[in-house]
């Protein structure tokens, strides 16, 4: 028999094989290929595993402890983890035999997780680690018992249990999710989270929250409970959460999902591979078989990894926005809870500013009223204060229509005295600014006619920061309550008579939202064809122009009787025209009298009118002909009154048709409010919705107004509050920009040391330098430099040296 301190090189001499010698890892492949011929070997091993198991227990039990812990002695250590990593390895084999040997493992590992020696432990634990991934151990089992294990005090165990629940549940939720058995391993999360012990509390909440993270426990039940360990008695716990649920609230999308166990985080940041025909190609055709299963296993990594970024990027590009503070059952209380803790409790400001910013975005985010916040915040609302755009940025997202407001008044009026006066930072004046358009966007009954002019009048600033806050305000109240506004600063708004709501006031759909643009959405697509077709008819009519000057030209060259004829028609015409505009005031009150009497004088007139032009294109026609006629007959045609007439029949005649349409458009109404709408209708209101949309984005330059709903889910960004303010940078920064400013200048050198590294020929004066003169030329030189030294010499003699010079 083998004895208990063997390890896993020692030769074990199988059963019948007597000339054989076999170790652990040989044996453990052998009986994998035969179980049925190792069962001898098989018993051999296990009543070894439990010999090892009884003689550490009782060395536990004499109490032998050293620095590494209980059972200093390390063969029989060594003997137990191997033995143990050889039973768990063959289990799936032998599920009779070693039926009661997964359960024995954990209570081992349970009982005496705390005395075990570090590497003993760790390699129990890779054991039982290997049971559960081969479904021999339900995770539900074992979940306690994993929870534990990371409260030790050792790292790398910590990780391992870690990484293998985590890993556990996503690999069990990775098809399909079973609810019964999630919500079995949640109760068991859920009671280690409300538990008093701090370090059992925060190991359940990083799982929690790994998990939440992950979208693997996306819902309700799991948010509930995180966002519940606010109130944990543990103030670590506490910051914990506020933490995790303002990484949700960061307007930087930047919540990756980084995970330091996978090899796709490397791929991603240092892409080995690119994917292309050519790569795939050499991945299943080229190549050993070895280096065929390297490169598809490349490849496949590769994929998902690319898979992935585009699944982030399309999270991030989505307008869709998460938080676990949106599925709180009792939001109210959660609120009031979480206030009434920041009130009496006693924790650094940064903790104050943090639950600040929890309660700020639950309150806006279901619209909450939480009266006594405000002027908790009014306390705080002061220039100097430390991180005041954050607290400001909390105090707006607060902010919303169904808020009473005479109750925000007191903060908003704090602001504007504090931030927004002559005497203030032009940086101050800017945020103050800002801050007032981000809450009169959501509550513009704030704001009052004095007080918007006073503010408007900063637009006149030299400072970029402020006259920008100035002018954005403007813009604001352009389409929110022009009246508020001096004439000058109103422009041309969309609707001039728009107000805000009063405080209460909802708007009830009585009908499917948007079925009037089906009413009027022929006239949509008229207009957009009218102006399409204006620039062919203007085309049309400048060629109908050139017809119409020949025309003309015609007709003024029959004489020069004809112009005074009509100048006499028209003088004598000019008496009439009070006549006819008395007939018609007498027409019009006559009109006012019934409608029977307007609708026949209508269609009278309509009769007049079609006589009227049938005449007036009568001459055209005997012009054309030979214009054989009586040049006062056409210059009747052409009196003043007539035309004047002409005028208010067509007006009469366009009044009259848009009344018919309008009572065939309100029967068409009618029948589509009653008649059931089909999905092409719904399309079409789509279709119609976003030409609407898009039209009222050109007239207002690209500003909307975003809903009640809307600004509930949008996140203040602090950084915007100091939009075009120019902070004052340190010394560093100030360095990094001269350093930046100098990447794409050359180094700085002196022109001499420019000149010597000149890769050309040589200059004009250097080849001057080398040029051989003639004979002639170097007499005349040496001449002229002898003429040069007399003369220096005669000069010398004659320099003055001193009163005394001639004693000497």
């Amino acid at each position: 028999m083998v004895s208990l301190a063997s390890g896993s090189a020692e030769p074990l001499s199988a059963s019948g094989r007597s000339a054989e010698k076999l170790s652990l890892p040989s044996l453990q492949s052998k009986m994998k290929i035969d179980p049925e011929g190792y069962d001898k070997e098989l018993s051999l091993i296990r009543s070894q595993f439990y010999s090892a198991h009884e003689l550490f227990q009782q060395q536990a039990a004499l109490n032998f402890s050293s620095i590494s812990g209980v059972g200093a002695d390390p063969t029989v250590a060594k003997d137990l983890a191997d033995r143990s990593m050889f039973l768990a390895h063959v289990t799936s084999f032998y599920p009779k035999q070693l039926a009661e040997f997964p359960s024995d493992l954990a209570a081992f590992l349970k009982s005496s997780a705390r005395t075990l020696p570090s590497g003993l432990r760790f390699h129990v634990t890779q054991a039982l680690i290997l049971l559960v991934n081969r479904k021999i151990i339900d995770i539900k089992d074992t979940l306690a018992l994993f929870m534990e294990l990371q409260i030790l005090d050792d790292r790398n165990l910590r990780k391992l249990a870690f990484s293998h629940v985590v890993h556990s549940i996503r690999r069990m939720n990775k098809n399909h999710k079973n609810e019964a058995k999630n919500r079995a391993l949640q109760n068991v999360l859920f009671a280690l989270l409300q538990q008093e012990d701090e370090a059992k509390a925060k190991r359940s909440l990083i799982t929690l929250s790994e998990l939440h993270r992950r979208k693997v426990w996306f819902d309700d039940r799991t948010a509930n409970a995180i966002c519940m360990a606010c109130f944990h008695s543990s103030s670590r716990i506490m910051i914990a959460v506020l933490s995790f649920l303002l990484d949700y609230e960061k307007i930087e999308n930047d919540d990756e999902d980084t995970d330091d166990l996978s090899s796709e985080d490397e791929m991603a940041k240092n892409p080995q591979v690119v994917i292309n025909k050519e790569t795939a190609y050499k991945a299943h055709h080229k190549g050993t078989t070895a280096s065929k299963k390297k490169k598809k296993a490349k490849l496949q990594r590769a994929i998902r990894s690319m898979k992935r970024q585009q699944r982030l990027s399309s999270e991030c590009s989505n307008n869709s926005y998460y938080s676990p503070l949106y599925h709180l059952k009792d939001a109210q209380g959660f609120v009031e809870k979480l206030f009434s803790r920041l009130q009496t409790c006693n924790e650094r400001f940064e903790v104050k500013m943090m639950m600040l910013k929890v309660i700020a975005r639950t309150v806006g985010l279901h619209r909450l009223i939480l009266l006594n916040f405000y002027p908790f915040l009014q306390r705080y609302v002061q220039p100097h204060q430390k991180d005041i755009t954050n607290l400001l940025a909390a105090a707006v997202q607060a902010c919303h229509d169904m808020v009473p407001p005479d109750a925000v008044e007191p903060l908003f009026k704090q602001i504007v005295n504090q931030f927004v006066h002559d005497r203030s930072r032009p940086e101050a004046i800017a945020v103050g600014l800002n801050v007032i358009r981000e809450i009169c966007l959501r509550m513009p009954l704030l704001m009052n006619e004095d007080l918007l002019q006073d503010l408007v009048l900063y637009k006149k600033s030299h400072e970029k920061a402020v006259s920008a806050a100035a002018r954005s305000l403007i813009t604001l109240f352009r389409e929110i309550c022009p009246s508020l506004l001096v004439k000058k600063d109103r422009g041309r708004p969309v609707d001039p008579k728009a107000k805000p709501k009063a405080y209460g006031e909802v708007n009830i759909l009585s009908n499917v939202p948007g079925i009037e643009l089906l009413e009027h959405g022929d006239e949509i697509d008229g207009r957009e064809d009218d102006e399409s077709g204006d620039e062919a008819a203007s085309i049309s009519s400048d060629d109908d122009n050139g017809g119409s000057d020949d025309e003309k030209s015609q007709y003024t060259a029959d004489g020069s009787n004809e112009d005074e004829d009509i100048m006499d028609e028209e003088d004598a015409g000019n008496d009439s025209i009070d006549e006819d505009e008395s007939d018609s005031n007498d027409a019009n009150e006559e009109n006012d009298d019934g409608d029977n009497i307007e609708t026949e004088e209508l269609d009278a007139e309509e009769d007049d009118d079609y006589e009227d032009v049938s005449d007036y294109s009568e001459p055209d026609d005997g012009a054309v002909d030979g214009g054989n006629e009586d040049p006062k007959a056409k210059a009747r045609k052409r009196k003043l009154s007539d035309f004047e007439g002409q005028l208010v029949a067509a007006d009469t005649s366009l009044r009259a048709l848009k009344r018919l349409a309008e009572t065939k458009m309100s029967g068409s109404s009618s029948d589509l409010a009653d008649d059931i709408l089909s999905d092409e209708h719904f399309q079409k209101i789509k279709k119609l919705k976003a030409k609407k949309e898009a039209k009222t984005a050109l007239a207002q330059q690209g500003f909307k107004i975003p809903s009640s709903d809307q600004l509930s889910f949008k996140r203040v960004d602090p950084s915007k509050l100091e939009a075009h303010v120019r902070l004052k940078l340190n010394k560093e920064e100030r360095l990094a920009l001269v350093k930046a400013g100098r990447e794409d200048r050359a180094q700085y050198q002196a022109r001499t040391a420019i000149k010597q590294k000149k890769t050309g020929g040589l200059s004009n004066r250097q080849k001057e330098h080398k040029k051989f003169m003639p004979l002639a030329a170097k007499k005349a030189k040496a001449q002229r430099s002898r003429q040069e030294k007399n003369k220096k010499r005669s000069h010398s003699g004659k320099q003055f040296r001193g009163k005394k010079a001639w004693k000497q």
